[in-house]
């Protein structure tokens, strides 16, 4: 015997897309949608209120878990963290901002697909040390950059952790969407190992790597393009004034 499914308690994914898009509070989506859900799949009140109490339980040492590093990633900045990796990644010469990127998505898919999520992360990894090797790297070969394209490395440099650990996880076969998955399939009636779903997310991990990697190769011929054409811009304009200046003499 065949029942029906209702869609509607999906509602809440629709409040999240419809506030994030309207730029609402996250916090004030979250919670509305949370709601939401609940009242559409003929949740009781009370039992929305003890469904969402559970979670912040569950949850409250969440802020600590994210504070404590950030305070350590903090005394690292103030002692010259950042402008160490500039420094270094300046002595490799072959190193721009588009290699380095791809590198690094290499490393944070692998990692991830391993369940390693943790070794990267924009508070950690990201804003101390990849985003400034990218800017170091970039003025190494075309001198000082406009904050425009300061800006536009940094949003690239978040970009390629995005990219890297969201399909890089989707491998690890202990990951909470495979098991949801799965858990939702079984519910279903249909049977699927939790391995079954890991290997079948390999083909789009590659692909995620082989778009994002193109993009990347990419920036470093914008780069080039616009960074050397400002540079002979600005030489051209220098030229003549350095020759009056000599003529003059």
């Amino acid at each position: 015997m065949q029942t029906t499914v209702s869609l509607w308690p999906l509602i809440g994914v629709a409040i999240i897309i419809v506030g994030f898009l309207l730029r609402f509070n996250p916090m004030l989506i979250v919670a509305v949608a949370a709601v939401g859900t609940g009242l559409a799949a003929h949740f009781p009140p009370e039992k929305i209120l003890a469904e969402i109490g559970t979670g912040f339980i569950k949850t409250r040492n969440i802020p600590l878990i994210i504070l404590l590093p950030l305070a350590v990633i903090g005394l690292l900045e103030r002692h010259g963290l950042r402008e160490r990796a500039q420094t270094w990644i300046s002595g490799i010469k072959a190193a721009t901002a588009g290699r380095l990127l791809i590198v690094y998505l290499l490393v944070r898919e692998l990692t991830a697909a391993v369940g390693l999520t943790g070794l990267g992360g924009h508070p950690q990894m990201v804003r101390p040390l990849i985003a400034p090797m990218a800017e170091g790297a970039t003025e190494t070969r075309f001198g000082k950059i406009s904050d425009a394209v300061r800006f536009k490395l940094r949003a690239f440099s978040a970009a390629t952790d995005n990219v890297g650990l969201f399909f890089g996880e989707d491998i690890f076969v202990a990951f909470g969407a495979i098991v949801l998955m799965t858990t939702f399939l079984k519910e279903a009636g249909i049977i699927v190992e939790p391995i079954h779903v890991a290997v079948w997310g390999i083909p789009t991990a590659i692909c995620a790597f082989l778009i994002h990697g193109f993009r990347l190769y990419l920036l470093d011929r914008k780069l080039d393009r616009e960074l050397r054409g400002n540079a002979s811009a600005g030489n051209a304009a220098v030229s003549p004034a350095q020759s009056a200046a000599g003529d003059k003499a």
